[in-house]
């Protein structure tokens, strides 16, 4: 792998499940530094209080979607440049393309495999 692990993760998703099947395959993938948030204003709060290396957003979440958060990420100066991974369940290719015209790095569809996740990191951060 040719992803650092060290970096500070937010995972954001309004299902505590689905938080917890991310944050499990993220720490198969070696990562440690995870940080959970439950819709877009929370993860908003928490990136303006740390500093992140790769945020994973679920698209359908109550309050703020994973593309306004996005959208709010891209357009922030200090937010703009960290890797924004959308999770989205399939069959909505119109959600990507539009996730993709607002700056997203790239998507997992729903339900992915450690494997699938691991190969979308290293087209992320090149490797």
């Amino acid at each position: 792998m040719s992803f650092d692990t060290s970096m500070k993760v937010l995972v954001v998703d309004d299902f505590a499940t689905m938080r917890r099947i991310v944050k499990g395959v993220l720490k198969q993938l070696g990562f440690s530094d995870i940080v959970e948030a439950e819709d877009g204003n929370i993860a908003l709060e928490e990136l303006k209080k740390e500093k992140f290396g790769l945020i994973v957003s679920d698209w359908n979440m109550p309050n703020m979607t994973g593309l306004d958060l996005l959208k709010a990420v891209r357009g922030d100066a200090n937010l703009k440049d960290i890797p924004f991974i959308m999770v989205t369940a399939e069959g909505q290719k119109e959600n990507v393309v539009e996730a993709v015209k607002s700056g997203v790095s790239n998507y997992i569809v729903k339900p992915f495999t450690p494997e699938t996740f691991s190969e979308k990191l290293q087209k992320v951060f090149g490797g």
